[in-house]
């Protein structure tokens, strides 16, 4: 089988140093030394502000991205990924792959401990799968393990994973955490074998990690000390903060946020591989006709919201895809719905809209980038006579209403990226647990099925292209665009990257002076 080879869409900033040595006999340190001095420096604390709550520490009942990332530095799972989208061995040494894609081989390296002392085998790669399968005895925790038919352990570093069927998207499912067996507190006190050690965590104020010594990569020991996530709702006060030296790093700040904290800022901007989205409810009046639907589409300016909004930074989108999976990325669609108001109040007309309707659009009110639009969105679509009454309410609401439990008309959200083109396309899939867009299309359903099954990649990219393009024609959402994310520093803080996902490299971060 042929492993994927996912490529970034990324801009990434360079820095160049003239160093200029020092040949006097009775010489002091030269710049270069008094650099490389400054690099090595060891220790401090990072304050990170964060937008959202913690949904969950326990890693397998947490469903928020932001949760995630801070937590990824407490997990590790059997792979990683870098900066370009590939994967690479973090607690898994190697792996293989049989030629019916069916049974994967992961050795493990040896001597990774976990944050309690005890040294991770096997066999606690066998109990989080199982956990995450649904072999154990409850219900799966993953769809994305389901396909699992059993685990073996040959020794104490091997794992041998057998699936029902083959599934092009199980590999980049490894990056999972893995737990420790028969450890069940997670959610007051995590254990992982990551960076950090989780420390302490107070609702509503404060998530703090730090600095695990005996972390197995020696490379990879964090040379901060402790990370302090600041949960800060409101941006303006992030940046307020940011200014009086009480927070050291903003993960998305705004055009206006960078413009306000001028030079005393460091940044570093890239594409995040995440599609922004006016979600329709497809099963709800009038949402439920496809004319309608296209008249939203045709109504709603994505270049005047990306200027508005995004001042600029962003990617306009066609369908649930950014081109950022340069591979998989049906290029054209984005073009589709050119705003056409004319031609959307005759579809109106011919729907029995013919002057408009109310639509409620619930926005979660931790993100002003979805607010925002939201409130340019509804300029938009009353030209035609749609009324819209947004709904604001906070993100942990939003999960368990609309993404949970499909309770709303239209939504504004972001879908993060993935790894695999299945876990990004998967969500529009009728049987799908989440599919909260309600769409539904044998179509479509059977495409992504073949998808799984496919082991030769151009033909991969074939299906998961005629996918995007169904989503396109039948209005699915509004696919709005993939927002830049702009990363503020303290000046003197090093080492942050950007990935097609969002992750947080914490164990590579270093202060400078």
């Amino acid at each position: 089988m042929k492993k994927s080879n996912f490529k970034a869409f990324l801009l990434l900033c360079a820095v160049s140093l003239a160093l200029i040595a020092c040949s006097n006999a009775n010489s002091t340190p030269t710049d270069e030394q008094e650099v490389n001095a400054k690099e090595n420096k060891a220790g401090g604390t990072v304050r990170i502000a964060m937008s959202t709550e913690v949904d969950h520490l326990d890693p397998y009942q947490s469903a928020a991205t932001d949760t995630m990332s801070m937590m990824d530095n407490v997990y590790d799972g059997l792979l990683d990924t870098d900066e370009s989208g590939e994967l690479v061995p973090a607690i898994a040494e190697s792996y293989d792959i049989s030629e019916n894609g069916r049974v994967y081989t992961f050795k493990l390296k040896e001597n990774v401990m976990f944050h309690d002392g005890s040294e991770l085998t096997a066999e606690d790669v066998k109990y989080s799968y199982e956990k995450l399968a649904g072999l154990s005895g409850d219900e799966p925790i993953s769809s994305q393990f389901e396909v699992i038919e059993k685990v073996e352990t040959p020794s104490d570093f091997e794992v041998v994973i057998t699936l029902k069927e083959t599934n092009s998207a199980f590999l980049a499912a490894n990056i999972r955490p893995i737990l420790p067996a028969d450890y069940d507190n997670h959610s007051e006190k995590p254990i992982g074998a990551g960076p950090f050690k989780f420390a302490e965590y107070k609702v509503g104020q404060e998530l703090r990690l730090v600095k695990y010594e005996d972390y197995y990569d020696e490379e990879k020991v964090p040379k901060l000390d402790e990370v302090q996530f600041k949960i800060m709702p409101d941006p303006e006060s992030a940046i307020l903060a940011m200014r009086s030296g009480e927070i050291d790093v903003i993960p998305g700040i705004s055009a206006q946020g960078k413009e306000q904290l001028g030079d005393t800022i460091e940044t570093i901007a890239a594409p995040q591989n995440m599609v922004q989205l006016m979600a329709l409810n497809n099963q709800v009046e009038p949402l439920n006709d496809l004319r309608v639907r296209k008249a939203i589409n045709l109504v709603i300016d994505k270049d005047m919201i990306i200027d508005m909004v995004a001042e600029g930074d962003g990617v306009k989108l066609g369908s649930n895809f950014s081109p950022s999976m340069e591979l998989y990325y049906q290029a054209g669609l984005e073009d589709t719905y050119q705003p056409h108001l004319d031609e959307a109040k005759k579809l109106l007309k011919e729907a029995g809209y013919k002057d408009g309707f109310n639509l409620e659009l619930t926005v979660p009110s931790d993100y002003q980038f979805h607010v925002d639009t939201a409130q340019v969105i509804t300029e938009q679509l009353g030209q035609v006579g749609i009324q819209v009454d947004i709904k604001r309410i906070e993100f942990s609401t939003w999960l368990e209403k609309v993404y949970n439990q499909a309770q709303y008309e239209s939504t504004i959200i972001g879908f993060t990226g993935k790894l695999d083109p299945y876990e990004i396309l998967r969500r529009y899939v009728s049987d799908y647990n989440n599919n909260f867009v309600q769409f539904e299309n044998e179509e479509y359903d059977a495409l992504i099925k073949e998808a799984l099954a496919a082991t030769d990649e151009k033909a991969l990219a074939h299906i998961y292209k005629q996918a995007q393009t169904i989503l396109t024609e039948k209005a699915a959402s509004v696919f709005i665009m993939d927002p830049y994310r702009t990363v503020a520093m303290k000046k003197g803080l090093q080492g942050w990257k950007m990935y097609p996902i969002q992750k947080f490299n914490l164990e590579d971060l270093y202060y400078t002076e």
